[in-house]
């Protein structure tokens, strides 16, 4: 399989993609992505409330990330010095 540059914005690759045309990412892509080890986002998913960026679960060993669920998630929790909460 080769090798793909992967992003937060969309792409023209061959992976899979979302109705609004955003990649999705494996739980090891998008660890790589957040510089997480990929146990980390395991345990996001299996904790109890959830936790970590919204997924879809296509299988017992199969989830995958959309970009967009995952920009947003970032963007919710980005902290601008000096503004109030």
């Amino acid at each position: 399989m080769p090798h793909r540059t992967t992003s937060l914005h969309p792409t023209t690759d061959n992976a899979p993609t979302a109705a609004a045309g955003d990649p999705w990412y494996t739980t090891e892509e998008l660890a790589r992505l957040l510089k997480l080890d990929p146990s980390t986002l395991r345990r996001w998913r299996t904790a109890r409330p959830s936790q970590g960026p919204p997924f879809v679960r296509l299988s017992g060993r199969v989830v995958l990330y959309s970009a967009a669920d995952v920009r947003q998630w970032l963007a919710e929790r980005r902290t601008v010095p000096g503004q109030a909460a």
